[in-house]
């Protein structure tokens, strides 16, 4: 896991065995609140799941590509 993926193959960086971690964002709906997940996979990359959906793929970001989108890693208590 420690080598710099090529952005073009995410997925290709396996997420088995991974730990996610929960951040919510406070909205509210009549099924409970809404989550995501996220785990380190690589160096520089990221996979991004619902918590309300565990069984979907989760999808793959770089760390350029969660800090544009305001994701940021520290709030699920991880490090880029």
């Amino acid at each position: 896991m420690g080598s710099k993926a090529d952005p073009t193959d995410l997925y290709d960086v396996p997420v088995d065995g991974v730990q996610f971690h929960k951040a919510c964002g406070g909205n509210t709906h009549p099924d409970g609140e809404s989550c995501v997940t996220l785990a380190w996979i690589g160096d520089g990359v990221w996979a991004m799941g619902d918590s309300k959906r565990p069984q979907a793929e989760p999808l793959r970001f770089t760390t350029d590509e969660l800090r544009a989108a305001g994701v940021e890693p520290e709030r699920f208590g991880l490090s880029a």
